[in-house]
């Protein structure tokens, strides 16, 4: 049975109510709240709505053995692209909102985060290391446009001569070339672009509110010509989704002008599972048991490996091949250059003035 789309413009097919942490449903029952929730008896059109978050600190430290960085600054909590399997769709689930369409729609700002960046910074105890931005929701999705709150940490991170990299799908960050062509050339900045297919119709799908591939692509041109290091992550490729795309990938990328490349099979941590397959069933009903039976013989018979390194490093023969055809893309096109040893040597605390001299 064939499960209706997803609302137009959205990426989950679903909101269910998360249960993994014992919080409360509300059932429907036929009072006020039920017909709230429909216009002329159907749902209404599922508009975003952004609440402030006032956190007490912006730095998040990750001590996991696999994650080449550890600390990272989200400025943003869910993500109105609405890639269906973002593993970051599970943390929705702490605030008691589903996963699904509360992940891409219900979405958290962090305004504070700049001053909250510059306080910290500034404590004797800082040691520096490159933060990295967009390793749990975009930090240039839609709502960037009117917040600018990456801009103002990325003016932040300049102002201190600290080491950044930014992970997106979106070209938004072409915005902020002035800030980061500069600290490129201090060796202070690198930038991965997301690029999964270069098919439109495909894009949409999986990422209905993430630039197109062509402006992914437009946008590695434009920091390669400005300086700035530029990466393509082919992440994540899905068997007999997007898979046969990795050559066109790497050779796209690399007339573009990309540094490197990277790639990680698609993950489905979690509540990540049943919306990967509910979407699976939905938009690709053809292939949607070959896509879930390549996926968990990658994962040791499950739909996901929790384990360190073995999250991004899958086994089986399917995995191998995959992994291999990027390998010889990679070096046929020459995108063999590692991420940049940024510079930690330049930084200075906010309001240091002796470092000047």
């Amino acid at each position: 049975m064939v499960n209706p789309p997803a609302p137009h413009g959205r990426g989950a097919t679903l909101n269910a109510t998360p249960s993994r942490f014992a919080l409360p449903e509300r059932a429907a029952d036929g009072d006020w709240l039920d017909a709230a929730d429909t216009v002329d008896g159907a749902a209404p059109p599922l508009r975003t709505t952004v609440t402030i978050e006032r956190p007490r600190s912006i730095i998040t430290r990750n001590q996991s053995p696999d994650v080449p960085f550890d600390r990272s600054i989200n400025a943003y909590r869910g993500c109105e692209h609405g890639c269906v399997y973002c593993f970051a769709r599970p943390t929705h689930a702490f605030h008691d909102l589903s996963p699904g369409l509360d992940f891409e729609s219900r979405l958290f700002a962090k305004p504070d985060a700049p001053a909250l960046l510059r306080a910290e910074l500034g404590k004797r105890s800082y040691q520096c290391q490159p933060i990295a931005l967009g390793t749990n929701t975009d930090p240039y999705q839609p709502i960037e446009r009117d917040w600018k709150i990456t801009r103002q940490i990325l003016e932040v991170l300049n102002d201190c001569h600290h080491p950044v990299t930014i992970t997106t799908k979106s070209d938004r960050v072409c915005r902020d070339l002035d800030i980061l062509s500069a600290m490129a050339h201090r060796n202070l900045a690198a930038v991965m672009i997301s690029v999964t297919t270069l098919d439109a119709r495909l894009a949409r799908t999986m990422e209905p509110r993430a630039s197109t591939p062509s402006r992914r692509l437009a946008a590695i041109r434009s920091l390669s010509a400005a300086g700035v290091p530029v990466f393509v992550s082919l992440s994540p490729m899905i068997p007999a989704i997007n898979d046969h795309e990795i050559e066109a990938i790497v050779a796209a990328a690399a007339d573009a002008g990309a540094d490197g490349a990277y790639s990680i099979p698609v993950r489905l941590p979690h509540e990540v599972a049943p919306l990967f397959r509910d979407w699976l069933a939905s938009h690709f009903p053809d292939r949607a048991d070959r896509v879930m039976h390549h996926i968990t013989t990658m994962r040791g018979g499950k739909d996901n490996d929790p384990r360190f390194f073995a999250r991004f490093q899958p086994t089986g023969p399917y995995a191998a091949l995959m992994r291999q055809r990027f390998h010889k893309a990679c070096a046929a096109h020459g995108l063999t250059r590692s991420n940049p040893a940024l510079d930690c040597s330049l930084f200075r605390a906010p309001g240091d003035q002796l470092s000047l001299f």
